[in-house]
This record gives C-alpha cells, sequence and structure tokens, in this order.
C-alpha cells in the first residue's frame, strides 16, 4: 500500500513538468482498489469516531438492499463492492475503544466490517439487529433521514417502517435522524483524501486544455458539441469516469445581449466555432472516488490576433475578483448563506455584477455541505444553506461575474468560473490553482 501511495505522490510533485498532451498515470483498477480500501479503512477508524462524538451520536446504522443503496453507504462499500448484498444492515457503535464496526448481513463487508448474523440462532435479520442494539444499549441510535439533505435520506420507507416495527417500544425515544453525521462524514476529507485529490485536479486541467486547443478546434469547422464528445471520448480513452455530461458554450459580439442567459433546455445543440469566440467549458471527471468540476473560458484568436480583447481581459479579471471576494469570506461556523450574503454585498459595494452558485464537491459532484448560493436562490437556500461551515471540506468554486465589453459594442459578457480547492479551517488555497488569465487558440 506504501508503494502506491508513493506513486501517487510522486505524480503530485512532478506534474507541473507535464505538458499539455501528457496525463499523470492512472493506477490499474487493482492498485485503485488498494488505494480506495486503505483510505476507507483509515477514514472509519480514525475519522469516524471523531465524527461520532462531534454529533453525539453513538450507534449509527445503516441499511440497503441491492441496487437501491443508502448514498453514504455506497461510500463506505469495499473496493469489489459494486454494491450491497440482498439487505446490507451495517451498525457502527462509538466506544471509548473506538468504533466498533458490525455488518448484520450475510456477508462481512470485505475486512472493514465483520458480519456478525448467525442465521442459525437469528434466522430473521432483523431479530439479529435487534440482539445487538440491546446489547450494546446506545443513547442515540442515528438513522439517515432529513427534510433538506437527498444524500443524508437514503433509509428508504419500507426499511424503517421494518427497524421500527422490530425496535422494542422503549427505545424509540432513542431513534434520531443521523442527518450531519452523515453530511459530515461525506464532507470532510482526510490527509490521505487531500494527498491525491489536486492530482485529480490537475487530471481535469489537463485533459479540459487539450480538448479546448488546436489539436481539437478547427474554427469554422468544429462545433461545440463536437468538443464536448472529444472530452467524453478521452476520458473514457483514459479509464476514468465523469459524473456529468460536459458542455461548451460560445458567446460572441454579434449574439445578442441576453445570450447567455438561455438554459440548458434552451441552448442550441451545437454552434461552429468561429474565430473571435469567447468559449466556456463545464467538465468533471471522477477517480477514486472522488469527482472535479471545473469550468474554465477560452479565446479563440482572430488570424490578425496574437491575444484576447483588452475588454474581455478585464472581464476575466472581475471573475477572479468575485472568487477572492467568496472564499475570504469562508469562516469556520458561518453558514452558506451568510456567506453567500456577505460575499454579494461585498461584490456590490465594489461595483461587481456577480452571481455566487457554489456548492461542496467530493465523493459526489454535487456533494454534502452548505449550500453556498443556487443560480436561480441568490437570496438563500433554506435548510442547505443553513448548514455551517467546517475544516477540511471541499468545494467547487462556482459562480459568475458580468462585465461590458468595449470592443464588442459594450455587451455584457458573463465569465463563469468554476475551480476546486479546500477550506482547511484557517484558509482557502485551490487543489490544482485556478485560471487566472484567459486560454488562447491557438496558445501564443
Amino acid at each position: 500500500m506504501k508503494i502506491v501511495f508513493t506513486y501517487i505522490l510522486f505524480f503530485i510533485f512532478s506534474i507541473s513538468s507535464y505538458t499539455q498532451a501528457e496525463l499523470p498515470g492512472i493506477l490499474s483498477p487493482r492498485d485503485q482498489a488498494k488505494v480506495i480500501d486503505d483510505i476507507l479503512e483509515d477514514r472509519l477508524d480514525n475519522l469516524l469516531p471523531e465524527l461520532m462524538d462531534r454529533e453525539g451520536i453513538d450507534m449509527w446504522i445503516l441499511i440497503s438492499r441491492e441496487y437501491n443503496e443508502d448514498p453514504v453507504m455506497k461510500t463506505m462499500l469495499p473496493a469489489t463492492w459494486l454494491s450491497a448484498r440482498r439487505r446490507t444492515i451495517m451498525v457502527f457503535h462509538n466506544t471509548d475503544d473506538g468504533v466498533d464496526k458490525i455488518a448484520i448481513a450475510r456477508y462481512s463487508v470485505g475486512k472493514l466490517l465483520k458480519g456478525q448474523w448467525d442465521v442459525d440462532v437469528f434466522p430473521d435479520q432483523w431479530e439479529a439487529l435487534m440482539t445487538i442494539i440491546q446489547e450494546k444499549n446506545p443513547n442515540k441510535i442515528g438513522l439517515n433521514y432529513s427534510d433538506d439533505f437527498a444524500l443524508a435520506d437514503g433509509l428508504v420507507k419500507t426499511e424503517y417502517e421494518a427497524f421500527m416495527s422490530y425496535l422494542p417500544e422503549e427505545m424509540h425515544t432513542k431513534v434520531v435522524s443521523a442527518q450531519n453525521l452523515a453530511i459530515a462524514w461525506l464532507e470532510t476529507r482526510t490527509p490521505k483524501e487531500l494527498a491525491i485529490y489536486p492530482m485529480i485536479a490537475r487530471m481535469g486541467h489537463l485533459i479540459l486544455r487539450e480538448g479546448l486547443s488546436e489539436k481539437a478546434i478547427h474554427p469554422g469547422v468544429t462545433t461545440t458539441n463536437d468538443v464536448v464528445w472529444w472530452l467524453r471520448n478521452r476520458v473514457d480513452e483514459l479509464g476514468l469516469d465523469t459524473w456529468f455530461h460536459p458542455s461548451v458554450s460560445v458567446q460572441r459580439a454579434d449574439m445578442g445581449n441576453n445570450e447567455f442567459l438561455r438554459s440548458f433546455s434552451k441552448r442550441p445543440e451545437q454552434d461552429i466555432i468561429q474565430h473571435g469566440d469567447l468559449l466556456h467549458v463545464d467538465f468533471g471527471i471522477s477517480y477514486l472516488r472522488l469527482n472535479t468540476d471545473q469550468q474554465e473560458h477560452f479565446y479563440v484568436l482572430k488570424p490578425n490576433e496574437t491575444e484576447a480583447p483588452e475588454g474581455l481581459k478585464k472581464a476575466f479579471a472581475n471573475g477572479n475578483r468575485m472568487q477572492d471576494i467568496l472564499t475570504e469570506n469562508f469562516i469556520t461556523g458561518r453558514s452558506g448563506n451568510e456567506i453567500l450574503k456577505q460575499s454579494l454585498n461585498q461584490a456590490r459595494a465594489e461595483g461587481l455584477n456577480a452571481s455566487v452558485y457554489t456548492h461542496p464537491i467530493g465523493f459526489h459532484g454535487h456533494a454534502a455541505g452548505p449550500t453556498i448560493g443556487l443560480w436561480d436562490q441568490q437570496g438563500g437556500v433554506k435548510g442547505r444553506g443553513d448548514y455551517p461551515l467546517f475544516a477540511n471540506t471541499a468545494y467547487s468554486i462556482e459562480l459568475f461575474a458580468a462585465t461590458e465589453v468595449p470592443e464588442w459594442g459594450g455587451k455584457l459578457v458573463r465569465i463563469m468560473l468554476e475551480q476546486d480547492g479546500v477550506f482547511t479551517g484557517d484558509d482557502f488555497y485551490y487543489l490544482d490553482g485556478r485560471q487566472k488569465e484567459l486560454h488562447l487558440i491557438p496558445k501564443q
């Protein structure tokens, strides 16, 4: 296992020397499984006890049937388990000596959760579970149900009803929502995950910059949809995954002033890319159970140009400034709604026309944690936006700043940026830096 992590860290520190066409080595499925299981074991042994102490839940029970898994349980399955098996029940009991990890299932869950269902003694799986609960006699029994967070609402109605019908009535008052514990498990990144995450972000950037270059784009011929499928094909060739279909869109001088406001459903399936276009791409990959979400801008030079118009450069600088405003307002304990309000007020005070729709990232693309605005909810997001900011959590800093561009007749150009980074509790850093100027096609 140590060899695998040494291999990964080598690429983190040497990756800056790679050219656009050279990506870091991607581990074989077998070695990926070793890394995934090592990280999972570390999370269960070292992170989970801290989170259960913090949230005051001494027994956490996850229940799922095959192919209908709780999103949290999916992150706790070994790499060789692609789904739960039959009905899988996980029990985590926090004690002074650490967390007991028990599987009430036909099988042990890999090497991480020991199976404790003796079907000869307890033919009924629910009775086996109740025996464990009564033996441990927890103060609080956390179950995954939530009004606000889909990722913390993984216990289905039938399983909940069965559980409560078997649980002794005198213990019903011990049952509580494990919402905050589930979110904490999903959102908190460990040192081992933070060691590999920059490499994953770098992979995304390199694929993006390869796909939006003269290697793949021929102005007057290539369409935006061609680029989208180039990205999808490249991800497949590399043996990676993507958690959403990429998008590539165009802003240009002769478009209507509000053209950028078109929704995804109303956007043309494809535009032919022309000289002088400002291209925007939204793209993400999945690797080692972690996800990226990146948006960048590329300017297609006209034949007589060697740089983008000054107005577009200024517009891009305003986008960078909005990123700074947002991340400067990341303070432990602040809710997503508080961060949103502070950031938008500061932007207005500086004369910026901006919108913020930032989300956590990690095991999922739109991950668990505080929502910091939605594109159509700039006044705050009830529930998800009220959740506070914690240390060692990752975010896609997603927003736009709109600026009038004189060279385009005063047209309002929206710079839509998204980069992945980590809040440490003291500061914020980008996993693989951020775009600080427009990329040029062809590269100069």
